[in-house]
């Protein structure tokens, strides 16, 4: 049995005639009469009375009609499915922290939008909780986050590293500490800080940085680039880790400026999560493989 046998049966019934159903499916009639009569032979039933004034339904097949209807309809539903489908292969959902953004996330979508003109890449900024619940539930196909050294990955979940860099305080150039080579978490205490909210490894690292010490947080807010731009405005300092500010278009013009934390070991780790053992989209694998690349040559550089 096939799906065009059902649908040339809907039609007859609907047109009330063979030649009718014909000239709409476009098929000649002889042609349409056999396929319909092939349908009959396998059910054991005449789904048709043919009459010289054209086709009706027989009794059999009005109680069978409700079933092809069902069954057509339930097609149409796997057809529109797919082509949601379809749809949603040409988007990749990146959730990211807005860390690295210039010297890695632009040149990833540019690079990938050349292979992949008619892919959308939609990239959200979010916590990094609120990330890795995204990718956890589907809602994103890559996660852009950020680690301290010796955090572990969350289960389910699977992680390349691609940036390794320190905690930097990001500042303007007349900031009183821009004059210091080295600023400590002391000399954070007489300074607005912009703090990053809470669920950003920035502002569980702060924390442990000042280790009970009363800071004037000033304020807060999500992600590096907006708390670049606050510093921009004299708003205070806050600190980010070193890949989140060298390059960036407000440091490349001496608008901010960064100096490494004194006695500081502590490692930030940018890394690309996504689900573990999930079928993945060609686009998304393309998108990873595109990070990993970019990252190695940064890496080099």
């Amino acid at each position: 049995m096939r799906t065009e046998q059902l649908e040339y049966i809907a039609a007859v019934t609907r047109l009330g005639s063979l030649r009718r159903a014909a000239d709409e499916l476009r098929l000649s009639q002889p042609a349409l009469s056999e396929t319909v009569r092939n349908l009959e032979r396998e059910l054991g039933v005449d789904l048709l009375e043919r009459k010289r004034s054209g086709a009706t339904m027989s009794g059999a097949g009005r109680e069978l009609l409700p079933h092809i209807v069902s069954v057509l309809e339930a097609v149409d539903r796997l057809r529109a499915a797919a082509g949601e489908q379809h749809r949603i292969s040409r988007t990749v959902r990146v959730g990211t922290v807005n860390a690295a953004t210039v010297p890695l996330l632009i040149p990833v979508l540019r690079e990938f939008r050349a292979g992949h003109p008619v892919t959308q890449v939609e990239v959200v900024g979010a916590q990094q909780t609120d990330i890795q619940r995204g990718l956890a539930e589907g809602g994103f196909d890559l996660g852009l986050v950020n680690h301290l050294e010796g955090d572990d990955v969350p289960a389910g979940m699977e992680g390349t590293e691609l940036l390794r860099g320190r905690p930097v305080v990001c500042l303007r150039p007349d900031s009183p500490l821009a004059a210091l080579r080295a600023i400590t978490a002391d000399d954070l205490l007489g300074v607005p800080l912009i703090a990053m909210r809470a669920g950003y490894v920035m502002h569980r690292y702060v924390h442990r940085l000042l280790a009970g010490r009363t800071a004037v947080f000033s304020y807060s807010t999500d992600g590096a680039e907006m708390g670049k731009l606050m510093v921009a405005e004299g708003l205070g300092a806050t600190v980010l880790p070193d890949f989140s500010v060298a390059g960036d278009p407000l440091e490349r013009s001496g608008t901010i400026t960064y100096r490494p934390l004194a006695g500081e070991t502590t490692r930030v780790l940018l890394v690309l999560q996504r689900r573990r053992a999930e079928p993945v989209p060609q686009a998304a694998q393309d998108l990873h493989t595109a990070f990993v690349r970019r990252a190695r040559e940064l890496a080099r550089q």
